[in-house]
């Protein structure tokens, strides 16, 4: 299993900051790679809400299929995605912190086959700077209000 956790202190009531990483119609206009967003089930929110999310990375377009998994309001949202026999498995907490918010990634890879294993490690750098750029997002859109 590879894990990476990224924090980010956001100028922004806890509310609002929630409001765009748990609703991905809010989070896709926060993150400018994000190109297109289908719904893959009548739930649109919270748990069930499946969605397919086309993202540009590279110059190239790529898909991933996630599904929130656990939603509370307030203060967390889970979203799992399976790609090559990869479950990735991410978890958004928020917090008040100094009449701001405190904004925490949590993100585990966990591949069953061994050679699966060896390319998440390989890929963690790269995913570490995207999400990071992603969360870097987020607090600028948060941040303009």
């Amino acid at each position: 299993m590879a894990q990476v956790t990224l924090t980010r202190s956001i100028q922004a009531p806890t509310e609002a900051v929630f409001g765009v990483v748990s609703d991905i119609r809010n989070f896709s206009k926060a993150v400018d790679n994000i190109q297109k967003v289908e719904f893959l089930s009548e739930t649109q929110s919270g748990v069930g809400t499946r969605f397919r999310e086309t993202r540009l990375m590279g110059g190239r377009e790529a898909s991933s299929v996630l599904e929130v998994t656990e939603f509370v309001p307030g203060e967390k949202v889970r979203l799992v995605s399976e790609s090559q026999g990869t479950v990735w498995d991410s978890v958004f907490t928020v917090q008040p912190e100094n009449g701001g918010t405190n904004l925490t990634l949590h993100m585990t890879a966990t591949s069953k086959n061994v050679i699966t294993k060896l390319m998440v490690r390989l890929m963690m750098g790269m995913v570490t700077k995207a999400i990071a750029k992603d969360m870097d997002a987020v607090k600028a859109y948060c941040e303009k209000g």
